[in-house]
């Protein structure tokens, strides 16, 4: 008798058989230009024609249900999911997808590209399977109107190659945006092999179909509501496994999320008087010291000291997408950042890259200050050791993906030193975190706990 070795994913999934469904799833310039009508700071409300942001930002978050295929006693799983959305001539993320443009013209794209690939099992067994993630690979996309067309080319960690041929059409109207999709999956012998016959059967390769449609609606100001509802339907030979229980998946999310809104903002005097132009760009460079104290005890000042001081240091480029957010003056920055954990005793150096979507809220308390808020997705190449021995005694297998948080307060360095040459920098404090959500996302490997670094930073806008 031939001994074989079960992998994670099948490993996982056997141990709740018997054998009894969601594959997740400029405008030209004018010889004259005229000045901007002045601020009246006597009136009570100021009214402003909105600044002229393009529709190419979004953040939000959700959850997603997703059925089961395997046979497995439970046939759903619910999973929470932040969303990121941007655009621009040189790479577009576009929720749980995202591309890098190599070449690109009006209507033609070809793409470095990633997806995430959704594994849907039961919950309780993600977190020690962990086989959902990232693939990387090549896209083409050709967009004409309201049509656009995609074919990519991909595979997993272990090779384990697969392709999708997809389009999709928008329609708006009003406050609604929808967009209805179609799709084509070409899988490699080893990929269905992997996840389908988790390893114990061959069927070779195959082609599966998905169709659904997304949908937007502006709620008011920022505010709109995310859905979106789809349906999987395997391949004969797939179907036809002893691991597979049904024929179609079904798929929905449902969230919010805010972006640009066509309005016209309000600001209250003061707050127009406290803001002042600054650079829609910024680098902010920081370092940081770990702390095993979680985020709650980190807000109310109860703080332990990391016994091998781990540090980190890190850079952040920042894009600014709107000055207002609700008709507030709150500035609102795509963030990408690079860190560098350093190495200790304890750690090898290790890296990480964050993407995020970071809020900004400037008062005046004698110099101006600014309260921030980031929220995005942090990916390390090795978990640190301050994340590590946190989810050992959890008894979690740590995940390399994770929620990201930013909070941060700083001050003007011009306001504190009254000299107009460092007006556009501030000097600040923020908290580095990474989490799992409480369990509640597969796309963090199922983890409540994370790490926690304290930094102080310098950030210039130019």
């Amino acid at each position: 008798m031939t001994l074989k070795i079960l992998t994670p994913l099948s490993l996982s999934l056997l141990l709740l058989a018997p054998f009894s469904t969601l594959q997740a799833a400029g405008s030209s310039e004018s010889d004259t230009k005229m000045p901007p009508p002045p601020v009246q700071l006597n009136e009570e409300v100021i009214e402003e024609p909105a600044a002229q942001w393009s529709d190419n930002w979004g953040i939000g978050i959700g959850m997603r249900r997703g059925d089961i295929p395997y046979a497995t006693e439970e046939d759903e799983v619910y999973d929470t999911l932040p969303l990121i959305y941007f655009e621009n001539d040189y790479f577009y993320i576009n929720g749980m997808e995202a591309a890098g443009h190599i070449w690109k013209n009006d209507n033609h794209q070809i793409n470095l590209y990633t997806r995430f690939r959704f594994v849907d099992i039961p919950k309780e067994l993600q977190n020690e399977s962990q086989s959902q993630a990232f693939d990387f690979g090549l896209q083409y996309r050709f967009v004409k109107d309201e049509w656009d067309f995609d074919l990519a080319f991909l595979s997993d960690s272990n090779k384990r190659s697969y392709g999708y041929s997809r389009t999709q059409y928008t329609w708006e109207s009003g406050d609604w945006r929808i967009k209805p999709y179609a799709e084509f999956q070409w899988k490699s012998a080893d990929f269905n092999n992997y996840y389908y016959g988790l390893e114990q059967y061959e069927i070779g390769g195959g082609v599966d179909f998905n169709t659904g449609v997304k949908a937007r609606y502006h709620v008011f100001s920022n505010l709109y509501l995310l859905g979106q509802f789809g349906v999987g339907r395997l391949e004969d030979d797939v179907y036809n496994l002893p691991t597979i229980n049904n024929r179609f998946q079904y798929e929905s999310f449902l969230g919010f999320g805010f972006y640009p809104e066509p309005n016209t903002k309000k600001y209250s005097a003061q707050a127009a008087a406290t803001k002042r132009k600054e650079g829609s760009e910024f680098l902010r460079i920081a370092h940081g010291w770990a702390t095993p104290s979680n985020l709650n005890a980190i807000l109310k000042w109860q703080t332990k000291t990391d016994p091998y001081n781990n540090q980190m240091t890190s850079a952040f480029y920042g894009t600014q997408l709107t000055d207002s957010l609700f008709n507030f003056p709150i500035d609102l920055y795509l963030t990408p950042g690079l860190v560098w954990h350093h190495d200790s005793e304890v750690q090898e150096d290790i890296a990480e890259a964050v993407i995020a979507v970071k809020a900004f809220y400037t008062f005046e308390l004698g110099p101006r200050f600014r309260l921030g808020v980031a929220e995005g997705l942090s990916y390390v190449s090795n978990v640190t050791h301050i994340e590590g021995s946190e989810l050992d005694q959890k008894d979690y297998k740590p995940s390399k993906l994770l929620n990201y948080l930013d909070f941060s307060l700083d001050v003007n360095v011009g306001d504190v030193f009254n000299s107009a040459k460092f007006d556009n920098m501030w000097f600040g404090y923020s908290i580095h975190h990474r989490s799992g959500i409480f369990e509640s996302s597969s796309a963090f490997g199922r983890i409540s706990g994370g790490s926690n670094y304290q930094t102080v930073y310098l950030q210039w806008h130019f």
